[in-house]
């Protein structure tokens, strides 16, 4: 079975749910934990260490991320700010790192399914992947770039990385004093 919708996951209720066991302790742990599919977190020229913008992709809403649309927005943005910037004028940062445990409780269909599964009995459920959990006014990407100029490309990548995360996001530019 392929994954379950986004739509499953991201919106955040309270706190994490976590199992807590009171007689067997060794069942209050969650055990084998899928790795995360995104690895690279600092992209671009890691180097230099003084930038004159920053421009910060920032949630506006509650939500969970899972680490796949993770992946797959900071493949986008990188792809364009490598073609249209060059790697020498832009260091580029994901700030939001998927550590709550996502888990699904499969149910069995069809014939005989019955004898195999227990329905709501110990439905904990089993790990299936990684979600970063961000609060509005978290920064889910950031990118320092020298010129005025380059802000606008970082926009556009912003607006396709956006096409692949769930919620709403808006664009913060500031000039940048100091060092990362």
């Amino acid at each position: 079975m392929g994954l379950r919708p986004a739509k499953c996951y991201r919106s955040l209720k309270g706190k994490a749910y976590t199992r807590k066991a009171v007689r067997v302790m060794k069942k209050a742990y969650i055990r084998g934990i899928p790795g995360a599919r995104i690895r690279i977190f600092d992209m671009g020229n890691k180097s230099k260490r003084e930038w004159m913008w920053e421009v910060d992709l920032v949630a506006k809403e509650p939500v969970q991320l899972r680490h796949n649309q993770l992946e797959a927005a900071r493949m986008a943005v990188n792809k364009m700010l490598l073609d249209k910037v060059g790697r020498a004028n832009f260091f580029f940062r994901v700030r939001a790192f998927p550590h709550h445990v996502l888990r699904e409780n499969p149910l069995a269909t069809g014939a005989g399914a019955d004898r195999f599964q227990k329905g709501m009995r110990h439905a904990f459920g089993r790990p299936i992947g990684t979600a970063a959990r961000v609060k509005p006014g978290k920064v889910v990407f950031s990118v320092w770039v020298d010129k005025k100029d380059f802000i606008d490309v970082v926009k556009e990548a912003y607006r396709i990385a956006k096409l692949k995360l769930s919620g709403d996001y808006r664009i913060e530019i500031k000039r940048f004093e100091g060092r990362i």
